[in-house]
């Protein structure tokens, strides 16, 4: 029986993570998550079970609500990482669960490594 579209979504962020989860253990985890609509960024504390920060295009202050596209990435990834030197935090990791990094999620990233986050 062919698996569904999502069982295999689902089964690449599994791999992804617990890949990402054994190397890199004990710094912040940057976990991306992409809609048709939306886009995404949280920085979590997997020991404390806390999210430090987190931006997203549907904060009405971005001014990209509802778009879902490179530029609103970026701005994303911007805030991310202004967000993330407010919490004290400079290293973390980049999960992008089962998206592939490309497009969005590679904007998002390379936009957070430019406002001075270490991923």
């Amino acid at each position: 029986m062919a698996n569904t579209k999502r069982q295999l979504f689902l089964k690449r962020r599994m791999r992804v993570r617990n890949k990402l989860r054994k190397v890199n253990a004990g710094r912040m985890r940057l976990s991306v998550h992409r809609s048709s609509k939306n886009i995404s960024a949280q920085l979590i504390d997997d020991v404390n079970g806390v999210t430090l920060a987190s931006a997203s295009t549907m904060e009405k202050d971005l001014g990209v609500v509802g778009k879902n596209n490179v530029e609103a990435a970026t701005k994303v990834g911007a805030l991310i990482a202004e967000r993330a030197k407010k919490a004290g935090v400079e290293e973390a990791y980049f999960d992008r669960g089962g998206f592939l990094f490309h497009g969005k999620v590679k904007a998002l990233a390379e936009a957070a490594r430019e406002g001075g986050l270490k991923i």
